[in-house]
């Protein structure tokens, strides 16, 4: 069992650069409580200026992490003012949004916007009003694979409304800026863009917004994780082992943040393509179901390495869209029921409404 002094000592190399301090130093622990190897405190800040929800939720995780690597140690609870994933003010965005959904994934070239695309689309072809938000800063993906390149309108002094195509409510950064200029940003500016795409964008009434998050678990991450509604996240991995790997990082970040993980979704599962016999497995098939057990979180289905999902992202018509009979817009769509059958399947059971039905 941990000493109170060592649990300190531990915390001291968790810094609040705004004071120069340590966590100990800043006054910020309280209700320290160790029983045999379970401990847990809260941070109460008080700063003289209120520090940003993602910079609070940033110490609450490195204390936990901290306290976790002390020998005799076998859990850490970490409460802090601003950490929960609906943190204050979280609940002013997007207020007439009843479901804000993360498409994640710990590294790119995964097919994660891919995968945002098509699912959001699942949704809207399902009759239900949704929204997409492109939060890739340095790589927006949505101008080009929804074939989108109009700027939004203004509402008033404060506020933009989102481009509409593909019968959705869209934004993204790729709107405002020409396609070649690079998004040359540090971590404030970030923040503040996404920021005002969450507060300061008229979304309206939706069913659903579903936001294609960057990929890692950086600044970028936090900002939306403590700032926009989320009701959960998917995350998005190939079969590789390389992938598996940051994909669980992606994961542990929405635990820490205590954000619902929706569920793992296998992509590039195996080829599909003329020519081919059946279905080819070349990545290794099966790796993220088996993950998804292992972390015991749902796995939301297989996605097909199929070449027309990339040559109709090109052309600006997502699968979906443009073949919605395919093996590859089949499993996107199932995807989307599961993500839907998740958060409002319930409800929609005690209405009697059931599985919804696929709008030609």
């Amino acid at each position: 069992m941990p000493s109170t002094q060592e649990v300190f000592a531990a915390l001291k190399a968790v810094r609040v650069d705004a004071v120069d301090k340590d966590v100990v130093a800043a006054g910020f622990v309280k209700d320290l409580v160790i029983s045999g190897g379970a401990v847990s405190f809260e941070l109460k800040v008080s700063l003289p200026k209120p520090p940003a929800p993602a910079e609070v939720e940033a110490w609450r995780a490195a204390s936990e992490q901290a306290v976790k690597a002390l020998p005799g140690v076998t859990s850490a609870h970490v409460k802090a003012q601003g950490a929960s994933a609906k943190a204050p003010g979280a609940r002013d965005v997007m207020p007439q949004v009843r479901h804000v959904v993360a498409v994640a994934s710990g590294k790119g070239g995964v097919g994660k916007s891919t995968t945002a695309a098509n699912v959001a689309l699942a949704l809207a072809r399902k009759g239900l009003r949704v929204g997409l938000l492109d939060a890739d800063i340095y790589g927006p993906s949505m101008p080009t694979m929804l074939g989108v390149n109009e700027k939004p309108v203004a509402v008033d002094d404060k506020r933009i409304r989102p481009v509409q195509a593909h019968g959705m409510s869209i934004m993204s950064i790729g709107f405002l800026v020409d396609p070649d200029t690079p998004m040359v940003w540090r971590g404030p500016m970030v923040h503040g863009a996404l920021s005002q795409f969450l507060e300061q964008v008229d979304w309206g009434e939706l069913d659903y917004v579903i936001v294609d998050m960057p990929p890692g678990t950086g600044d970028a991450q936090l900002t939306l994780t403590q700032r926009a509604p989320l009701s959960g996240a998917v995350i998005v991995s190939t079969p590789q082992q390389v992938s598996l790997i940051d994909a669980r990082k992606g994961l542990k970040m929405f635990e820490q943040v205590r954000v619902p993980v929706l569920g793992l979704i296998e992509n590039m599962s195996y080829l599909v393509a003329d020519g081919v016999d059946g279905e080819l497995d070349l990545f290794g098939r099966g790796s993220v179901a088996r993950a998804a057990a292992e972390l015991k979180v749902p796995f939301l289905g297989e996605v097909p390495l199929q070449p027309a999902v990339s040559a109709s992202g090109d052309a600006g018509t997502p699968i979906v869209s443009a073949d919605p009979e395919c093996a590859a817009a089949r499993a996107y769509m199932a995807v989307a029921e599961a993500i839907h059958a998740a958060l409002d399947g319930a409800e929609e059971a005690k209405r009697g409404l059931g599985s919804m039905a696929w709008q030609a």
